[in-house]
C-alpha cells in the first residue's frame, strides 16, 4: 500500500496530536502535588537514597507554611512548622551522608531555607524571633555536617 503526501500529512498530524495529549495527561498526573503528610508517610517507605529529597521537600513547604501562619497570625502553627523544617533538615542530612546522595543539593536547599527564614525574622514580632532564630542555627549545624561529610580533609589553602 502506497502513503500519498496529503495521507502522509494526516498521520504525521495525528500521531502529533496523540503526543500532545498523552503528554498533557502525564503532566496532569504529576501536577497533583502530595501534601506535607503524605510526603511524611513516604519517607519511612522509600530507599534510603531517595529519603534525603523527600525530607528537604518536606522542610521547604513547611518554612513556607510557617511565614504564612505567621502573617496569618497562628503562631502555634508557624512554630510547629519550624520543629518541622528542623527536623526532617536533619533527617535529610542524615540520610544524605549515609547514603552519600544528594549531600550537595541537601546543604544548597538549607541554605536557601536559612535565608527565607532570616528573612521572616526581620519580618515578625519580637517575641517571635526567638525560636525563627533557633532553627537558623540548628540548620546551619546541619549545613555545617554536611560541609563536613563533602570535605572530610578540610579546604586547602
Amino acid at each position: 500500500m502506497e502513503l500519498g503526501m496529503g495521507d502522509l500529512r494526516s498521520w504525521r498530524e495525528t500521531a502529533t496530536l496523540t503526543l500532545l495529549v498523552m503528554a498533557g495527561l502525564s503532566a496532569l498526573s504529576f501536577a497533583k502535588e502530595l501534601t506535607v503528610e503524605e510526603l511524611k508517610d513516604r519517607v519511612a517507605s522509600a530507599s534510603i537514597p531517595e529519603r534525603p529529597a523527600l525530607c528537604i521537600e518536606i522542610s521547604e513547604r513547611q518554612v513556607e507554611a510557617a511565614g504564612r501562619f505567621y502573617v496569618a497570625d497562628e503562631i502555634d502553627k508557624a512554630q510547629a512548622a519550624l520543629v518541622d523544617v528542623v527536623a526532617f533538615s536533619e533527617l535529610a542530612r542524615d540520610y544524605a551522608i549515609q547514603s552519600h546522595k544528594r549531600e550537595k543539593q541537601s546543604e544548597i536547599a538549607i541554605r536557601k531555607m536559612t535565608r527565607k527564614l532570616t528573612n521572616l525574622k526581620h519580618s515578625v514580632a519580637r517575641e517571635d524571633q526567638e525560636q525563627i532564630q533557633e532553627t537558623i542555627d540548628r540548620l546551619e549545624r546541619v549545613r555545617d555536617d554536611l560541609l563536613a561529610a563533602m570535605f572530610p580533609n578540610g579546604v586547602k589553602k
